[in-house]
């Protein structure tokens, strides 16, 4: 179904983002996949009767909102990663929405303090663990990693990406500058192979036996379950949560903000409300393997039985701010060399 209904999106969405706008729509950018947003705008426009145009893009989203300016067709974006959210914001697109609904929904280390951008579902950066050769408690906090008893056991993908730029900044939040660099160095010193491939990778290479740990976002383990081949790699391991030392476990998130052209502003608020709502945050949830953000709201039966944790309570402003930071260190301690 899914796949069905994308194609038909990609097929028309140029036209309709395109065409005049009429009343009772919301045109949409997104950066998440067809098949993980159709589903919430099917419910949206069910329950309100407001048409939902989408225009799926693989890069160049904030190039493209700065270039139409105020002739841009687009009332919102999707994204994740806070670092993504924010760059929207800091280039100036993005308009700051006041909803006391939204605010109730979600937690305020999940949105942005000026009302720039909210987010919607979350994910946790963990640690995946080999059931065979990694026993209970051997890891239980990000600082672990550094620890030289995990010589030649770790892999990871490149200090770069986005979700590790993320960590790494989460660890200058609780340790400062200096101690994110010393994490860095032993954490480099601990790795199996070259920093390579996506997190995916890293569990593929504990089931080949090429290192006993990797650290990926929990989602993941939903999408290779669903594989057939990938599910062999996702058996071989387990999820664990590990915390920041007196703190808890590094999350990010996928979100949404307006745009400052917002030609449908008041559909638009209505869908970012409808979002933020227990019913949205659970579908949405369910179909990428995430964790809502309105307490309450409850996570998948498979989520869920991945076990309980406590997350990091440092407000993702915090993390974005740091991107800069958390980019000089990997450089410094030549992280994928």
């Amino acid at each position: 179904m899914f796949k069905t209904l994308r194609n038909a999106l990609l097929a028309t969405v140029t036209a309709t983002i395109s065409t005049p706008l009429i009343a009772d729509e919301v045109n949409v950018y997104s950066y998440r996949q067809p098949e993980l947003v159709t589903p919430l705008f099917d419910a949206f426009t069910k329950e309100t009767g407001i048409k939902v145009n989408v225009a799926f893009l693989n890069k160049g989203l904030v190039e493209r909102l700065v270039a139409e300016g105020d002739r841009s067709p687009a009332d919102l974006v999707m994204t994740v990663d806070i670092s993504r959210l924010s760059e929207v914001a800091n280039a100036g697109v993005t308009q700051p929405v006041v909803s006391e609904t939204i605010n109730a929904n979600i937690p305020a280390e999940f949105r942005d303090p000026n009302g720039h951008w909210f987010g919607l579902t979350s994910r946790a950066r963990i640690v995946y663990a080999s059931k065979d050769r990694v026993a209970d408690g051997e890891v239980t906090t990000y600082e672990d990693l550094a620890d030289p008893k995990w010589k030649g056991r770790i892999c990871i993908r490149s200090g770069l990406n986005a979700y590790n730029l993320a960590l790494t900044s989460a660890v200058i939040a609780h340790h400062g500058e200096e101690g994110a660099k010393t994490w860095l160095e032993g954490l480099k010193s601990n790795l199996a192979r070259k920093p390579q491939g996506n997190d995916r990778a890293q569990v593929k290479a504990i089931y080949a036996g090429e290192c006993d740990i990797s650290v990926g976002n929990t989602y993941y383990m939903a999408k290779m379950l669903a594989d057939e081949e990938q599910k062999e790699w996702a058996n071989s391991v387990r999820i664990i949560y590990p915390t920041f030392e007196n703190a808890g476990t590094h999350m990010n998130l996928s979100g949404v903000a307006m745009t400052k052209a917002a030609p449908n502003k008041e559909s638009a608020m209505k869908l970012i409300e409808f979002l933020s709502s227990a019913p949205a945050q659970e579908l949405y949830a369910e179909v990428n393997g995430e964790f809502p953000l309105k307490p309450g709201a409850k996570p998948s039966e498979l989520v869920a039985s991945w076990g309980e944790f406590t997350p990091d309570a440092t407000p993702l402003i915090d993390i974005a701010n740091l991107r800069p930071a958390s980019l000089k260190l990997v450089e410094q301690v030549n992280f994928d060399e």
